[in-house]
């Protein structure tokens, strides 16, 4: 087992903090054994067609699996059931793990998480924003581990219309919610999480498409002709994204009766 990351005296006393403390849920077999498996042989939606993920209709291409395009890109996909879980809760969720306390980001993954401050808590704060709007045009500035060691980075969260979706597709059956922000750090990446209503709670969709950052105003593939994504960086994003999003739907229901109705 890794060790949990530290905590300071004060977030001891928070109390949300038996969260941090009690054992990370089990990421499910089948998923491990994807991660084992290596690299997908079927590929991700191409970056250039999200709208086709955004709208469900990207069922020809990897759904959970990770691996390296043709053009030296790479991709991580992964889908979560989360029993119990609501539209609203996650909506909440992004924007609350982002002001306070770093422990609110270390207790969705206790391991890999050290902190994530969003750079206009004034704004995220505000009452008048609604809650599915708080990520709007804000940056996430985090550390965590996804592999190689604890790593410094900068996410951009974009409404879905700068991020180049079709806001039509925003409130439907496959679309209840999503966030999409483009990393900016040691390897840039763009990212989506997606959830609708499912069984008895949500399934949330993840994409991840590494190699791509925006630059003057437009989102490029920035890999040099011939340079290639090493296997090991998605290997590391999904090992990640399966095991903090397994945590994260255990203790979500639990942490929005005790938080939900508290100010950000």
């Amino acid at each position: 087992m890794n060790r949990k990351v530290g905590v300071s005296r004060e977030e001891t006393t928070l109390p949300y903090y038996h969260f941090f403390t009690r054992p990370l849920a089990e990421v499910p077999a089948e998923k491990l054994a994807v991660l084992a498996g290596g690299p997908s042989r079927v590929r991700a939606v191409p970056f250039a067609q999200r709208n086709l993920f955004l709208t469900g209709q990207d069922g020809d291409f990897c759904q959970i699996g990770y691996g390296v395009a043709e053009d030296g890109t790479a991709f991580v996909c992964n889908e979560t059931y989360m029993p119990g879980v609501t539209g609203e809760m996650l909506d909440w969720w992004f924007p609350w793990h982002s002001v306070g306390s770093d422990l609110r980001y270390k207790i969705w993954d206790p391991e890999d998480h050290y902190f994530a401050r969003a750079d206009n808590c004034a704004y995220v704060c505000d009452p008048a924003v609604p809650m599915n709007r708080k990520t709007w045009g804000v940056n996430h500035y985090i550390m965590e581990d996804v592999g190689p060691g604890p790593e410094f980075l900068k996410l951009c969260f974009k409404s879905p219309a700068d991020f180049g979706y079709d806001t039509a597709a925003v409130g439907s059956d496959v679309c209840q919610g999503l966030v999409c922000a483009i990393g900016e750090g040691g390897c840039p990446a763009a990212m989506t999480h997606v959830w609708a209503p499912y069984r008895d709670g949500v399934r949330l969709r993840s994409r991840f498409w590494i190699g791509y950052a925006l630059t003057d105003g437009e989102f490029r593939r920035i890999l040099p002709e011939g340079v290639r994504v090493p296997d090991a960086v998605p290997k590391g994003l999904f090992a990640h994204n399966i095991k903090e999003f397994t945590n994260l739907a255990s203790l979500l229901p639990e942490l929005w009766q005790e938080c939900g109705a508290l100010p950000l």
